[in-house]
C-alpha cells in the first residue's frame, strides 16, 4: 500500500529558513510529518539523512559528540535530536566556525525547546518551524484557510 505525502502549507517557510539560518528545527508533536517534510525538501538538495532511532549512531553521538559533528556530510537532516541533547553544543561550535545557512536541518518532539542545553547553545544560530498535525486543507490540496494560515 503506497504510503500518500501531502505538501505542506509551510514548506515554503522552511525552505526560507534553509536560505538564512545554519540551524533550522522543525518542531512538533509525535507522528505529525517532520521526518518527512525535512526529507521532502532536503533530499533533493542533496541532504544526508541520519536518525538517532539508530541506537549506534546515538551511541557514538552520546560517546564522542564533537567527533560525530566533524564527520557529518555539509548539509544533513538529524532526525530526533532530542534523544541527544549533549550534541547541541557540538553543533553550536562546528556553526561558530562555519555559518553557511542551511548546513543543519534538525527534527524534534516537542519537548525538545524544554532542554536548557538546546535553547542556550543555539541561541541566534537557529530558527525555529513549528509543524502542526496536517489540515484540512493540506488534505484536500487546497489553498490554506484563515486558521491554516495562523497556526503555520
Amino acid at each position: 500500500m503506497k504510503e500518500t505525502v501531502y505538501t505542506r502549507h509551510i514548506e515554503a517557510r522552511l525552505k526560507e529558513a534553509m536560505e538564512d539560518s545554519p540551524v533550522v528545527l522543525i518542531q512538533g508533536p509525535r507522528q505529525c510529518g517532520k521526518t518527512t517534510l525535512a526529507q521532502m525538501v532536503g533530499n533533493p538538495a542533496g541532504y544526508a539523512y541520519r536518525s538517532f532511532d539508530d541506537e549506534d549512531l546515538r551511541s557514538f553521538a552520546e560517546t564522542d559528540p564533537i567527533g560525530f559533528v566533524k564527520d557529518l556530510p555539509e548539509r544533513v537532516i538529524l532526525d530526533e535530536v532530542q534523544k541527544v541533547p549533549r550534541l547541541f553544543s557540538s553543533i553550536k561550535l562546528s556553526v561558530d566556525r562555519n555559518r553557511t545557512p542551511g548546513r543543519f536541518i534538525l527534527t524534534g518532539s516537542v519537548n525538545v525547546l524544554q532542554v536548557r542545553q538546546i535553547t542556550d547553545s543555539l541561541a541566534g544560530r537557529m530558527q525555529i518551524i513549528r509543524l502542526h498535525p496536517l489540515s484540512q486543507s493540506e488534505i484536500s490540496q487546497t489553498p490554506p484557510k484563515f486558521l491554516d494560515v495562523l497556526f503555520s
